[in-house]
């Protein structure tokens, strides 16, 4: 697959402004006219995160106002005006493009082919995709579904898109079929936050809410870049500036949206050109450095008698195991694997050390790294160290990325759910639920791999490109018998399928959902456990479109003939489905009433009361030892080994790629990237510019990527940085974090080498 290159569309330049302003609304009128819709495109936007609207399928930062009539951004509108796109990948699109032919466009080309329209069936013979009635579709997966030898040799995989409604009976559906395979988003990205919070503090999510970010004193953002991310955050982090709160960003890149920030929808912003200056202190650990340098934030407080021991005499266990192992560490084995100088450390303790109430935010920068459940549990000790949860403006604050990755989870998206949650389930509709834990993402690709699945069926997503080891995942589902994706527009999973293969499209957020009770509305659980209703806006892109809980009952129908459980009943009206929820989840009582006040509820959480559902009922604090580098190997004969990081750009959401332009890290035109330090590039005897091979380093072999060009940037020396998916083919299947299992994609051992001359990028 060859990136097309026009040497008059690249250029790589330093971005001098501040993130947000002119910049960002003119991007936004763009992307509403690439799609063909600037005036429809326009009154969606105003309904977009509002009580009468439709919930924005961009991230899942929560809404700071659901009165407001502009609750949205750059990265917003990109994501609704991709949906509501006038552009249609139809049956005749179908007929014109064999398979074959599709693998070979680009990411973007196939996003831009525009919405899905009818179901499709994979024609071996003629190898297109071809028509097919939802009634035949959804035959041909009962069937294999009732031929599998077992029910673990189906997967099924969710994406963060996934409402809670189609979620709980997607969920309830695969456990009544008989399997935990459930692998999902939260593999590939938070995993390890859910494993280390709960248990340190008895709960996998954080406790924080956007009031805490009003009374906060002192912000600590660790591996995470909201002005592409999740750019609504930086409006948080522009008030808090503004009033004084300190703002610390631990990030081996130098981001724009952290550093400088003018509000799009602030007219003093625009009109007098002001910005604000986000971080009061920036420091750039070299990759994977943050748990040393969180040791050594910890050895600080220590040092300087700053603990709130009141707190953690009544609230903690564990202060003699931590304290002994931090002051095991030396001030020099600190720099080294942290990558940063002492006296930069002290300065974000003495920060930390003075602010009476502090919150801690990540994103996957800390949970994709082999010791990511250690660097956040040592977060979550610094943390306790100065009793910052259970009190207002402070705790931690992980960062989901897709818009309801956590409300999934909530509803029973998981491949190791607990005896407690199917013991409810399981009185509530009369199961008996399997207890065997299923596969998470890698597993599931393990056992394709291994030709023990039969049907893999995902809903949502583009599970062959958001995934590690591209290669060998590509090969696991090529071994499935049967492929199916839930979807709203082509993607790459789509061209990469089993044996059989069907493309089954859905309704996007912003569209009508009527059934059989009138037109219905889902909910959707932000990243600070608010949920809330989103309703559709405007008519669907077709006809034959689904939404997602008809998906999952038909399916259930089709593969369970014999269930006893209502599901046509439930899909009549999403009230009773959500009270269903209600019967099986916490925090759910009374759902339906509570949903409907003005921007929802929130889900409760012990630690804010300080109270603490672990095995001793305190928080834990828990001793990790430094990295050891003695780890994986990673060593290459006369090859200077560099850690690379992937990223996304700025044009792109998860591996959903709107354009080739990452305008805050100043480039244009083109995605297969490698950021390198200056000096690096020197001691190398290459050039910005110059094209290189990119070689990771396994214990199997090793792996390639080619046809990369060099881009001079402020990283730490020794560290890279690329885009994914491009650079997904690196990631070895196996590397994953420790007891989270998630792939490791932000510190990947890799060698560079120059391409050939005259090589295209593939």
């Amino acid at each position: 697959m060859s990136e097309t290159k026009d040497s008059k569309a690249i250029r790589i330049q330093p971005y001098a402004k501040p993130a947000g302003g002119w910049d960002s609304l003119k991007r936004s009128y763009q992307a509403l006219r690439e799609e063909g819709i600037v005036g429809p495109g326009a009154r969606a936007m105003l309904r977009t995160n509002q009580n009468d609207g439709f919930d924005c399928p961009g991230c899942a930062w929560p809404d700071r106002n659901p009165n407001s009539t502009f609750e949205f951004c750059e990265n917003g509108v990109k994501a609704v005006a991709a949906e509501a796109t006038a552009k249609r990948a139809d049956r005749a699109f179908f007929a014109e493009h064999r398979v074959q032919d599709l693998l070979a466009q680009t990411d973007l080309w196939l996003e831009a082919q525009g919405r899905l329209t009818e179901p499709m069936v994979y024609d071996q013979a003629s190898d297109h995709y071809q028509p097919i009635g939802w009634d035949q579709a959804f035959s041909l997966i009962g069937a294999r579904l009732r031929a599998a030898a077992n029910p673990n040799r189906a997967v099924f995989y969710t994406s963060g898109r996934t409402s809670n409604e189609a979620a709980f009976l997607y969920q309830l559906f695969v456990r009544a079929y008989g399997t935990n395979n459930l692998p999902d988003c939260s593999n590939l990205c938070h995993e390890a936050s859910g494993v280390a919070l709960t248990e340190q503090i008895g709960s996998g999510k954080g406790s924080v809410t956007l009031e805490d970010f009003e009374q906060t004193q002192a912000i600590f953002v660790f591996g995470q870049n909201p002005g592409t991310n999740h750019p609504r955050m930086l409006g948080e982090l522009r008030a808090a500036a503004k009033r004084g709160c300190r703002i610390v960003v631990v990030n081996p890149l130098r981001e724009r949206g952290l550093e400088r920030f003018a509000h799009p929808q602030h007219p003093a912003d625009m009109l007098f050109g002001t910005a604000t200056e986000i971080a009061s202190l920036y420091l750039q650990p070299r990759i994977g450095g943050d748990l040393a340098f969180l040791h050594g934030v910890a050895k600080c407080l220590f040092d300087w008698q700053a603990i709130d021991q009141a707190f953690v005499d009544q609230y903690t266990d564990g202060l003699a195991p931590l304290r002994a192992q931090i002051d095991t560490s030396s001030w020099a084995d600190l720099e080294v694997q942290s990558g940063l100088q002492r006296a930069e450390i002290e300065a974000a303790a003495r920060i930390y050390a003075q602010s009476p109430a502090s919150i801690f935010c990540w994103g996957m920068g800390i949970t994709q790294h082999r010791r990511s459940v250690a660097t956040i549990q040592m977060l979550m000790n610094v943390l306790l160290l100065k009793g910052n949860i259970g009190k207002s403006g402070a705790g931690p604050c992980p960062v989901r990325g897709h818009s309801n990755v956590q409300g999934d989870r909530t509803m029973g998206i998981y491949e190791k759910p607990s005896a407690a949650f199917l013991d409810r389930l399981d009185r509530a509709f009369g199961l008996e639920s399997p207890r065997a834990p299923g596969f998470d993402v890698v597993q599931a690709i393990q056992a394709m791999q291994a030709g023990a699945v039969d049907v893999f069926f995902a809903m949502g997503g583009n599970f062959a490109q958001a995934t590690p080891d591209a290669a060998r995942t590509h090969a696991a589902l090529r071994q499935c018998g049967l492929t199916v994706h839930v979807s709203t527009k082509l993607n790459r999973s789509h061209l990469i399928h089993g044996r059989e293969a069907l493309i089954l499209p859905c309704l996007g957020r912003s569209e009508f959902d009527p059934q059989a009770e009138g037109r219905q509305a889902v909910t959707v659980e932000d990243s600070m456990s608010m949920v809330h209703l989103s309703a559709g806006i405007r008519p669907a892109a077709s006809e034959h479109l689904l939404s997602e809980p008809a998906i999952v009952v038909r399916l259930a129908l089709a593969a369970l003939p014999d269930s006893q459980l209502p599901w046509l009943h439930w899909l009549g009206h999403y009230d009773r489905i959500r009270d269903a929820i209600a019967l099986v989840i916490p925090g759910f009582e009374q759902f339906n009433e509570r949903v409907r006040r003005p921007g929802g509820f929130h889900l409760p959480h012990p630690a804010r009361e300080r109270r603490f559902p672990t095995a001793t009922s305190k928080a834990r604090l828990v001793a990790h030892a430094l990295w050891d580098e003695a780890g994986p190997a990673a060593t290459a004969a006369n090859k200077m080994v560099f850690q690379l990081m992937t990223v996304r750009s700025h044009d792109q959401y998860n591996t959903t790629v709107y354009g080739l332009d990452d305008r805050y890290r100043g480039i244009k035109g083109l995605r297969r990237v490698v950021m390198i330090h200056p000096d690096d590039l020197a001691a190398l005897g290459f050039q910005a510019g110059d094209l290189v091979d990119v070689h990771s380093l396994w214990h199997d072999g090793e792996r390639h990527a080619s046809g990369f060009t060099l881009v001079a940037y402020q990283i730490p020396r020794g560290n890279l940085a690329s885009y994914f998916p491009e650079t997904n083919v690196l990631v070895p299947l196996d590397s994953v974090a420790e007891r989270a299992g998630t792939p490791t994609s932000k510190s990947i051992p890799v060698w560079l080498s120059a391409s050939p001359v005259g090589t295209e990028p593939s």
